[in-house]
């Protein structure tokens, strides 16, 4: 992975010596020559607003584990006018988005995100992002293929269940301490840890040929800590009585398998991490496309080299189709495979919990960007694989107050899972979930979605925005 990291980033530094050559007279007409394939559909483009304009909404969200969020989400465009002779063509010029919301987790979060597409009428594309965030409700079952089977308490790996209604209440159940812990204690925060980040990332990217390809290189620097919660007094339930109380919570999951060495990173401290990526495009609107593929292979490579505490290795490959059918005003039919593989001995446990994608990062595996029915990281392994499948069907628009709204059923099928090897990765202990979503498209470019997933564990409802890929 390392010689894969080397061979892009050599790639990158030859396309910045030849963008300095190209001249300035000619950057425009050379940017329109290759982004033809990606015109805007004639029905939309006749939507697309001039100008710059703000889509800004009070945050109103649901997670099941970071529970009701409040806050407040914008996005700034600036999209030229009709005459500018890239407006067919781009999404938008210049893209501000500033996030910043409070869940009933107590969970807390800040993103701020600057995206420049053909800068300048040129191949370049800049990214900056900016995130610090604070969440007490994440979630830990494990880091292996084990993680499949059944939930079962830290405490007792005899006794499973079959829903995580039945274990999470198992988990406020009042037990005998053991080693270590209080005389009576709960396992009621026996699988959360809270995990702080500050983090920086500076992308470009550069679109070779005739613009469906680019490469892309970045570099990110974040700031981590982690905390359990042994000893904490937490919600309870008498077991012979079964009236509600509070006691010290017992020794942690993550806390468990830290002190064994099963796992690193508990710690947390210092990330650089050095990031690349090749990619084909063909979609013909990022935000909400109507056709085309999008397929690309991500590595990320952290070292002591580099100013880092961690060394690891991420590589992750995925592809997403859209297709307009004939069907209806509006139908497309999405679909999105992935497949993503950590490389080093002793990668820290916190970089099983997603996958890089300059897209936007994915949780791995369960959650909201994956398997819709299963919580969040509720299944986590070296090696994973997922596929995600969506009808998205328009059944009405309007305008109100000089802003166009739509609004589109989603039926949506997830499926996926873990390995511990790669050459293990199969069909093999599949899971899978499905449901139904809802989704309002504001001005094209903002999305505000409304998805219920349902698989044999769980049944979970999410709302916020941006649609799943």
């Amino acid at each position: 992975m390392k010689q894969l990291s080397t061979i892009l980033m050599l790639l990158f530094c030859f396309t910045i010596s030849k963008a300095q050559q190209i001249n300035d007279s000619v950057k425009v007409r050379d940017t329109l020559a290759f982004i033809k394939s990606k015109r805007i559909n004639d029905k939309d483009l006749i939507l697309k607003k001039e100008g710059r304009f703000l889509t800004g909404i009070p945050e109103l969200s649901s997670d099941p584990v970071t529970g009701f969020g409040f806050g407040v989400r914008t996005n700034t465009y600036w999209n030229g006018t009709r005459e500018d002779s890239l407006f067919a063509y781009t999404p938008y010029l210049m893209r501000l988005r500033a996030n910043a919301s409070w869940y009933t987790s107590n969970a807390k979060e800040l993103f701020l995100s600057l995206d420049i597409p053909y800068y300048k009428g040129t191949r370049w594309r800049f990214r900056v992002d900016f995130k610090a965030q604070q969440n007490p409700a994440n979630l830990y079952f494990g880091l292996t293929e084990a993680t499949l089977g059944k939930l079962h308490l830290p405490s007792d790996l005899n006794t499973t269940f079959d829903t995580y209604k039945a274990y999470n209440n198992a988990r406020k159940l009042l037990r005998a301490g053991e080693n270590g812990e209080a005389v009576i204690v709960t396992d009621a925060l026996s699988n959360r840890f809270r995990e702080t980040e500050f983090m920086l990332n500076l992308k470009a990217d550069y679109a070779i040929g005739n613009g469906k390809w680019r490469i892309m290189a970045g570099y990110e620097i974040q700031h981590l800590s982690y905390k359990t919660f042994e000893g904490m007094d937490a919600a309870a339930v008498d077991p012979l009585t079964g009236n509600k109380t509070e006691a010290p919570n017992g020794f942690s999951l993550l806390r468990r398998h830290f002190d064994d060495q099963q796992i690193s990173g508990l710690n947390g401290g210092w990330v650089s991490i050095i990031q690349n990526a090749l990619i084909y495009d063909t979609r013909d609107f990022e935000p909400d496309a109507t056709k085309g593929l999008y397929v690309e292979i991500a590595n990320e490579y952290s070292s002591k080299l580099i100013g880092s505490q961690f060394d690891f290795d991420k590589l992750f490959i995925q592809g997403r189709y859209f297709q307009k059918l004939p069907v209806g005003s509006r139908t497309i039919f999405a679909g999105r495979v992935g497949i993503g593989h950590i490389f080093g001995s002793n990668a820290p446990f916190f970089e099983y919990q997603d996958q890089w994608s300059p897209e936007g990062s994915i949780n791995a595996l369960g959650g909201r960007s994956s398997l819709r029915g299963y919580r969040a990281n509720r299944f986590l392994a070296r090696s994973m694989w997922f596929a995600n499948l969506e009808m998205r069907i328009r059944i009405a628009e309007t305008a109100f107050l000089n802003q166009h709204l739509s609004f589109n059923v989603v039926p949506f099928f997830d499926m996926g899972t873990v390995r511990d090897s790669w050459q293990n990765l199969s069909f093999k202990h599949l899971k899978t979930s499905y449901g139904s979503g809802l989704r309002i498209g504001w001005n094209q470019s903002t999305t505000i979605y409304f998805d219920y997933g349902i698989s044999k564990e769980d049944k979970l409802f999410f709302f916020g925005i941006g649609q799943s890929f």
